[in-house]
């Protein structure tokens, strides 16, 4: 049988118990026990070593609510590799410190083509389509590294300062191990600096981004931190990370962006703002009510977590929950 817990945001008092507190509880054991039971489970990345052998069937799952308190079923407490999903956290800090001018870069349009695909660039003349497919994610980085001096630092502060959680960081063999099968990424932000959009020198920038891809956080650490998108851009000690229209973009992205190019088959199922990771996680905003994260490292064809959607899915159908 699955076990809940709740625990409050380390290093803050408990929450005081409220009427609705713990609500979904009965919902993500119930998901959990249906989660057991399908049939595929997928397959974990194998183009990354370090995450080729997890086991796809296991499973967490964590919603926070605005008030910081969290709670989840499951492998929900495991940390795991975030991968894109920390993607979010450097457009959030990138958009924090530069406004508009940030998408003179990087577009705010679905790709429809894999996350690393080459193809687009080309015909756009260097401007990658979105700040969630890789090409977008390295010119994210590049600007948050120019702007800060340390855009991985910054990400990884900022997870570990709205979790509570100062044991989150970087795992150094992962971020080798993309960094030896990186040619792709290398290739990107190479055409990138050709039409004059990449400032860094190119192996800087890649260093810089395969650290930030390579930070392990639990679901409760990311629902947690993503928490400020459920409350309009506000921390979790009440400061403005972004202003409430600037929370909406990023959303907004993330639900016609998050997923690759199966948005449109996540927006249909699932109905949030959702950013995944070929880690296994998988992030979810409903505004003003909660933030949810999943995790099960086996993925489908392109690039999804298998469990984590389907998660998702029967949250939504269930609770009634979404943005539509």
């Amino acid at each position: 049988m699955p076990h809940t817990s709740a625990a409050p945001r380390i290093g803050t008092p408990a929450p005081r118990p409220r009427p609705g507190s713990h609500r979904f509880s009965s919902v993500i054991n119930r998901i959990a026990e249906e989660m057991n039971t399908l049939d595929d489970h997928g397959t974990p990345a194998d183009y990354i070593p370090m995450l080729a052998d997890a086991d796809p069937r296991r499973f967490g799952m964590a919603v926070a609510e605005p008030d910081g308190t969290v709670y989840g079923v499951g492998d929900w407490r495991q940390p795991f590799s975030t991968q894109s999903i920390s993607k979010v956290f450097a457009l959030a800090l990138a958009l924090s410190l530069d406004g508009e001018q940030l998408w003179r870069g990087v577009g705010r349009e679905p790709s429809g083509n894999p996350f690393n695909s080459l193809v687009q660039l080309e015909y756009e003349n260097g401007i990658p389509r979105n700040p969630f497919i890789n090409a977008g994610a390295l010119v994210v980085t590049d600007r948050l590294q120019v702007l800060t001096g340390d855009a991985a630092g910054q990400v990884r502060d900022l997870l570990r300062t709205e979790s509570g959680n100062a044991a989150i960081d970087f795992v150094p063999q992962v971020a080798a191990s993309e960094a030896a099968f990186g040619d792709r990424n290398a290739a990107l932000a190479h055409f990138m600096a050709s039409y004059g959009n990449i400032t860094l020198p190119v192996p800087a920038l890649l260093a810089a981004y395969f650290r930030q891809c390579s930070i392990e956080a639990s679901c409760a650490d990311l629902a947690l931190a993503a928490g400020f998108l459920a409350r309009g851009g506000v921390r979790a000690d009440g400061a403005a990370l972004l202003s409430r229209s600037q929370a909406k973009q990023v959303n907004a992205v993330m639900l016609t962006c998050g997923t690759y190019d199966a948005a449109g088959e996540f927006a249909y199922r699932v109905g949030l703002p959702g950013k995944s990771g070929v880690g296994g996680g998988i992030i979810a905003i409903v505004p003003g009510v909660c933030t949810l994260c999943v995790w099960s490292p086996g993925l489908d064809k392109r690039g999804n977590s298998v469990a984590g959607v389907s998660a998702l899915d029967r949250f939504t159908t269930l609770t009634g929950l979404s943005v539509f």
